[in-house]
């Protein structure tokens, strides 16, 4: 046999020596868990398509939030399914709005659990869409105007981040000066910079009750076959003062991830969503898969590919196995 003298086999030879040169290392401290707040008491309701997953009231969303800290988590991300909608989201900026209560509730009891505040309005507005309709038409910067109020009532309410996923043009800038103007100036955005018009995100629209009631998002999300424009989207929001940066969804996109990371050196986040993980959990309940090992191998690469911490609705199921 002719070859180099050097084998790469040779560092492969025993789970010791795999484990030595192993260049990405996952643990719960990577991991995010999204959490679903309704109205209520004593309240659990589970979402069909997200196994494991529920709508809490604020009491079981505190109980929640601290099973993710006990677990390693750093963070968890909240969503608010209010009980009335209006065409301007006012549930979404209100002050006794169900995510400003939960967040309240959550960092009396667990002061040390980073809060992130998903800031859309899809789930508080009666048609669906994630800003002012008029017509047809989803107004851009109208709705820059409801960012802002809601980025304040956010970080008035104890979020520690505030986290725009509209893909409204201008809306980072816009929360960064309000924030700033109100004397959050040191709240960080992570900014969902290039968010996708994905088929991904069907359980989610379950979860947070919240599928548009005409046409659908792709005059503002992202045509998933643009790599470039991602780039562009990324540089607006690190241009207006975004502090850490989002690619949404994440296995289909981890290319554009790899770009992100290195072209923008910011702090980079992936969302693994609720089509992802509920794929996983399908094929596994068929017995088509290991989920252990396919979830695990999921989540490492996209940690490979250049994310420096993870949503994912795996993040409790993920801290217990790696623990």
């Amino acid at each position: 046999m002719s070859f180099t003298a050097t084998r790469p086999r040779r560092l492969r030879a025993s789970p010791a020596l795999r484990a030595l040169v192993r260049e990405t290392a996952l643990d719960a401290g990577d991991l995010v868990l999204p959490l679903f707040v309704r109205s209520g008491k004593g309240e659990k309701r589970p979402i069909s398509s997200m196994p494991g997953h529920f709508q809490y009231s604020v009491d079981e969303a505190v109980k929640a939030a601290g099973e993710a800290a006990s677990s390693g988590l750093p963070a968890v991300i909240l969503f608010g399914i209010p009980d009335k909608k209006d065409a301007k989201a006012s549930g979404a900026y209100a002050d006794d709005g169900i995510v400003q209560g939960a967040a309240k509730a959550i960092k009396d009891k667990y002061p040390e659990l980073l809060l992130i505040a998903d800031l859309c309005f899809c789930e508080y507005t009666d048609h669906g869409h994630c800003g002012i309709v008029k017509g047809d038409k989803i107004l851009n910067d109208p709705t820059l105007e409801l960012a802002a109020k809601t980025a304040v009532s956010q970080a008035r309410a104890g979020f520690d981040v505030v986290a725009p996923s509209g893909m409204m043009d201008g809306q980072v800038g816009a929360m960064r000066k309000a924030l700033d103007g109100a004397g959050f100036a040191e709240t960080p955005v992570l900014a969902y910079a290039a968010k996708y018009a994905s088929g991904f995100y069907g359980p989610f629209r379950e979860a947070a009750e919240s599928p548009p009631s005409f046409g659908d998002r792709a005059s503002y999300q992202m045509d998933p076959a643009n790599f470039n424009e991602a780039l562009r989207e990324v540089a607006l929001d690190v241009e207006e003062g975004a502090d850490m940066l989002m690619v949404k969804p994440a296995l289909p996109y981890l290319d554009v991830l790899r770009a992100v990371k290195e072209r923008f050196l910011l702090p980079t986040a992936a969302y693994h969503v609720s089509g992802e993980f509920a794929m996983i959990k399908a094929a596994a309940k068929n017995g088509w898969i290991d989920e252990k090992r396919v979830a695990l191998e999921t989540l490492t690469c996209i940690k490979r590919a250049g994310a420096d911490f993870i949503l994912t609705y795996y993040a409790l199921e993920a801290a217990r196995w790696l623990a």
